[in-house]
């Protein structure tokens, strides 16, 4: 039984789309499902729809008195000309209130904007609050074999960065997409309004510019991919020689991991640079085919005003739509890119959403009251893989108060038996009973209710000493937490300690000891006051004489419970009532310590290579 622990070396996280770098899906990244996941998305958003047409119609009343100021600076610009070209007086006052009223209009476009900005944040933040409460949620329901067969860094990125990605995206797609269409829709009225000559003329720019701005996203899509899968990697790599920085420098491999490293670090400036470089390459190009639409625009709006079809107003209020048009085209067409990341993001999120959950608790479960501890194995069996069995029919009846040894060599299925007992896992066949009752017909709150455990892999996260042993038991006192740490012989390194109970843990728990770690550990348990107690090499951690105190400790602890221990140093379950020696997923033998011994099998040839390898 491995748990997740903070104070254990992380893992290089692996590379590529959810490999545990900072970024969950990379620029052209696309979804196996695009219908199917927009349709999930959907039902995310359809919740906002109302919000999201009041977002269209700010959008439409901004834009449209955006694009109304050009169209009144007209009549300003033709009232100068007109007064040139006459000798007469410019009529200031009639400039005044034009110049008023696109000082109105330009406000009320700004508020549009900036309420369509602050629905879309709102309806984004939301939609991403709903997902990773559901993720949370998914967590306490899937059952561990997902956890077992899934790399930890690849669950943790769809659980945080395709989140961010998702909520991300759709604020930019809510804001720019409603925005460009509009945008796009407006100007060109105005434009054909103004020439639609010069309309025409304009329009002939924007398939050149579409075209090289396909060009440039499509070939700088693979080093943008290759950018994310180099981020994971060097990530991963860092993380790693900072959590072994003492074994690096011990082997004096510092010479090597730089090396290993600068390799990364050069892959990662190759890819970086040329997926930003040809994704910097866009603006200028868009705006180099637009400057060539302007040149057509200014000669033959020039043309248009000597033959006095149009005045000089109408070239200039034309020039300004012409230079607002190419900015929604090449929103638009990034935003097709980001939806694809958006959908390959959500895709992923929904994979997790959707994994198996482990079956319902009972509708009217038993509840064991006053456990008494009896446990019975009856005619087990079970396989982490259908195909594959691991436990073969395995019984074992254990009593109220017994102490049970599960020995064996790596691989044996000790920890597995553990697993099923805690209902980690569902056995295949056969039935686990305690104090006669099938677990399977208990709520799995109730059944891991009665049980402490203990294991090799010490657990503790970031806060007070007092806190991370309370973890066993919430509602304690500071007295009982206080009189479980001296049962664990905790109490005395604790208060040792400046802060004593008060002081912080660090994340990595690299603060205090390995076998302080696992003394804190200890008393967790004891504070739990189980009916059976689950020790997998709770001593292993520990020197000797910590070690004999610790055992001592555990002698008072389990008198009167049922305690299940599984040791590899077998010279520390000598005075255990059963010893169940397993082999293969088979108990091969049963007994007593010295039954065993008499028995001369495959226990005996155990200890006595233990005992023989502890004298040599």
């Amino acid at each position: 039984m491995n748990e997740n622990k903070n104070n254990n070396r992380p893992r290089r996280p692996s590379p590529g789309p959810g490999g545990g770098g900072p970024m969950a899906m990379m620029p052209g990244a696309k979804a196996k499902d695009f219908k199917g996941t927009f349709r999930k998305l959907l039902s995310y958003i359809r919740p906002y729809i109302l919000l999201l047409l009041i977002v269209g119609v700010f959008a439409m009343l901004g834009t449209v008195f955006s694009l109304a100021g050009p169209f009144m600076q007209i009549k300003v610009t033709n009232s100068i000309q007109q007064s040139v070209e006459n000798a007469t007086n410019i009529e200031f006052g009639f400039i005044g209130k034009v110049i008023s009223t696109l000082i109105v209009i330009y406000l009320l476009s700004a508020l549009f904007t900036f309420l369509q900005g602050y629905i879309t944040v709102d309806i984004a933040q939301k939609i991403s609050f709903e997902m990773r409460q559901n993720i949370a949620n998914k967590i306490n329901k899937i059952p561990l074999r997902y956890f077992d067969s899934n790399p930890h860094g690849d669950t943790l990125s769809r659980i945080t960065n395709d989140v961010d990605t998702v909520s991300n995206s759709m604020q930019q797609i809510f804001t720019q997409l409603i925005t460009s269409v509009i945008t796009i829709v407006g100007i060109l009225t105005m434009m054909i309004i103004v020439s639609p000559l010069m309309t025409l003329i304009a329009l002939l720019t924007v398939p050149l510019s579409l075209f090289f701005v396909r060009v440039i996203v499509n070939k700088s899509q693979k080093h943008f991919k290759a950018q994310q899968e180099t981020l994971g990697e060097i990530n991963g790599y860092v993380e790693e020689m900072y959590s072994s920085h003492n074994i690096v420098k011990a082997f004096n491999m510092e010479e090597e991991s730089i090396s290993a490293f600068n390799e990364v670090n050069d892959k990662l400036f190759d890819s970086g640079w040329k997926a930003n470089f040809l994704s910097g390459l866009i603006m200028p190009v868009v705006r180099f085919v637009g400057n060539l639409g302007y040149v057509a625009v200014s000669i033959v709006g020039g043309w248009l005003a000597i033959k006095r079809v149009i005045g000089v107003g109408e070239i200039a209020a034309f020039i300004v739509y012409i230079r607002q048009f190419n900015q929604p085209i090449t929103q638009t067409a990034n935003i097709a890119n980001v939806l694809q990341s958006t959908m390959a993001a959500a895709e992923r999120v929904f994979e997790f959403l959707e994994q198996d959950e482990e079956p319902e608790d009972p509708q009217s479960p038993i509840l064991v009251e006053n456990a008494k501890g009896n446990v019975e194995f009856r005619n087990i069996k079970f396989g982490y893989d259908k195909n594959r069995t691991i436990i073969n029919n395995v019984s074992i009846k254990v009593k109220s108060g017994q102490r049970v040894a599960i020995v064996g060599p790596t691989g044996a299925g000790k920890t597995t038996l553990i697993n099923l007992l805690m209902r980690f896992y569902d056995v295949d066949d056969g039935a686990i009973l305690v104090d006669g009752v099938d677990i399977r017909d208990m709520r799995r709150a109730d059944l891991r209710a009665m049980f402490g455990m203990v294991l090799q892999d010490t657990w503790l996260f970031g806060g007070t000493i007092k806190e991370n042993i309370a973890y066993g038991n919430l509602n304690a006192t500071d007295e009982e937490v206080c009189n479980a740490a001296k049962v664990a012989y905790a109490d005395h390194f604790i208060r040792t300690n400046p802060d004593g109970y008060d002081m912080e843990i660090n994340e990595e728990a690299s603060n205090i000891s390995g076998g302080q770690k696992q003394l804190m550990t200890i008393a967790r348990a004891v504070l739990t006051n189980p009916r059976i107690l689950i020790l997998d090499e709770a001593t292993s951690s520990v020197d000797t004489r910590t070690e004999l105190r610790i055992q001592r400790a555990m002698d008072n602890l389990m008198k009167g419970r049922t305690s299940f221990i599984i040791a590899h140093r077998l010279s520390t379950i000598r005075d255990a009532d059963i010893i169940l020696v397993m082999r293969d997923g088979d108990i091969v033998e049963q007994g007593s310590h010295d039954e065993l011994i008499e028995l001369d099998g495959f226990y005996a040839s155990l200890y006595n290579s233990q005992f023989q390898g502890n004298a040599v």
